[in-house]
């Protein structure tokens, strides 16, 4: 189900000068921030959950999942280059499933470590919370980097409506609406976290096991959508 040969063009295609540098920025952000808040508050749990939930869990993580996600697959089709990865003896659902273990791998790199660290920063670690913020990154990274391949995958237009899913719908959208936190990977991720953390800073609108459930079958769903859908691409010559 793995292929070393798509893993590595797209590791190259994902880290290339232009989106690497993208991918650094948001971290290196969060880094600053965390830097900042502690020499200007002092460790502080609540603070420190503040930064990591507002920032790093809603703002950092999907952001980068859209890079990588909707960068695993997205520009290929776009500029049709596709057709040369297609034209090999690998089967379609395998392309799919490497893409993704790709695409995983370099939304955790970018989001856990620096979000593990910033944790480290703002209190040491004071009530498990950086561990358990960074076992949410951890988390959310499979399930965007699943959603937003998918994306990429049937759509010209993925990084938009990436952006606006994870922008619009989770942040706005999952800030006014209380329902629809229910359909936030972002809370599914915090409701693993607040398992985790001490003292009561973390918090989730979604009980532990729906959220393990939904993570799941988000995840599996995705990526098997995803498979069909470049099942149905055709090959000039192909009947």
């Amino acid at each position: 189900m793995y292929e070393p040969t798509v893993a590595r063009l797209t590791y190259r295609a994902l880290l290339g000068r232009r989106r690497a540098a993208i991918l650094f920025v948001l971290p290196a952000l969060l880094i600053v921030i965390a830097v900042s808040v502690r020499l200007l508050a002092g460790a502080d749990d609540q603070i420190a959950s503040d930064v990591l939930g507002g920032f790093a869990i809603a703002t950092m993580i999907p952001l980068i999942g859209v890079i990588a996600g909707t960068g695993a697959i997205g520009p290929e089709i776009d500029d049709g280059s596709i057709v040369y990865l297609l034209a090999k003896p690998v089967k379609r659902p395998t392309i799919i499933f490497t893409k993704l273990i790709v695409a995983i791998a370099v939304t955790m790199a970018f989001s856990a470590i620096p979000t593990f660290v910033a944790g480290l920063i703002l209190n040491g670690n004071g009530g498990q919370i950086a561990i358990a913020y960074t076992v949410a990154a951890l988390v959310a990274s499979i399930a965007y980097s699943a959603i937003f391949l998918l994306l990429g995958t049937v759509s010209r237009h993925a990084v938009v409506f990436g952006l606006v899913y994870a922008l619009v719908w989770e942040t706005l959208f999952g800030s006014l609406v209380p329902g629809a936190r229910t359909l936030s990977v972002q809370q599914w991720a915090l409701s693993l976290a607040e398992r985790i953390g001490a003292n009561g800073t973390i918090t989730s609108d979604v009980a532990l096991p729906t959220a393990v459930v939904l993570l799941a079958a988000v995840t599996v769903a995705a990526t098997w959508y995803a498979g069909q859908k470049l099942r149905t691409l055709k090959l000039a010559g192909e009947e």
